[in-house]
């Protein structure tokens, strides 16, 4: 498949011009024009780029790109090594951070609550469309049964093979849970407003505890990486469908 067709069948389907995002989405880094072989992980680290060349891959897909708002913009150091290794073997990078977050079918969120058998159910919010947070990338649903704050946190940590952090009431009954992957630890409060019974992010912040406490809401930080690993594999799996084009996932360990 052509490059430029690939990348704009991306673009539409996670609808990138809806978002005001921190980064530039789809192609970050033009290699080759034809893409048979793609490599997806969650970040465009060294170490997926160096996999993605030892694949001989033509583009690495990722969640995590490059080029943030607000960070050194000299391609020195560790940005010259991952730049001169994409350049070298001539691999595309494309990225995708918040339409890969919010889309209803393959985003993060999405996915993640797919995984943990979390049903969106769109009266919590009482719009009709089960979202909260900027950009509506936050979402709002009901566990396959009633639950308590604590036994969600076991399965979070099983689901994700990690150990989440719980804080606050681990015995508050759980009828509705609002989840937003990575760090968004910043929605909480909407959250709150929202009617949750419990939260659940990635990350967690020195004054999201106090919250928690003062709220009685209850929160559960699952790991940023760890909530973030499914939105590129359902990217992955959909473009292997739809393109036949060969798409792999490495899992790089990241303990945060």
């Amino acid at each position: 498949m052509r490059r430029d067709e690939l990348c704009e069948h991306l673009d539409n389907l996670l609808a990138v011009a809806n978002f005001r995002d921190y980064c530039p989405n789809g192609l970050q880094v033009e290699g080759r024009a034809e893409v048979r072989r793609v490599l997806c992980g969650v970040t465009a680290s060294q170490a997926l780029i160096d996999e993605a060349a030892r694949r001989d891959v033509d583009a690495v897909l990722v969640h995590h790109g490059w080029f943030w708002r607000g960070e050194e913009g000299r391609v020195t150091g560790f940005r010259k090594r991952r730049m001169a290794a994409l350049l070298a073997h001539d691999i595309n990078l494309i990225a995708y951070h918040l339409p890969l977050d919010a889309h209803p079918e393959l985003g993060n969120n999405a996915q993640l609550g797919q995984l943990l058998g979390w049903r969106i159910d769109a009266r919590i919010d009482g719009s009709g469309g089960g979202r909260f947070g900027e950009q509506d990338i936050g979402f709002l649903g009901v566990p396959l049964a009633p639950t308590f704050s604590g036994e969600l946190a076991g399965r979070i940590s099983q689901a994700l093979g990690r150990q989440a952090l719980l804080v606050g009431d681990a015995t508050r009954p759980v009828k509705r849970v609002a989840w937003c992957s990575g760090g968004a630890q910043g929605y909480f409060e909407q959250a709150i407003l929202a009617g949750a019974d419990v939260y659940v992010s990635g990350e967690i912040s020195e004054q999201t505890v106090h919250l928690a406490r003062e709220s009685g809401v209850p929160y559960i930080a699952a790991g940023h990486h760890a909530t973030e690993r499914y939105g590129v594999q359902a990217v992955g799996r959909h473009l292997a469908a739809r393109f036949g084009i060969d798409c792999e996932y490495l899992e790089l360990d990241n303990p945060v």
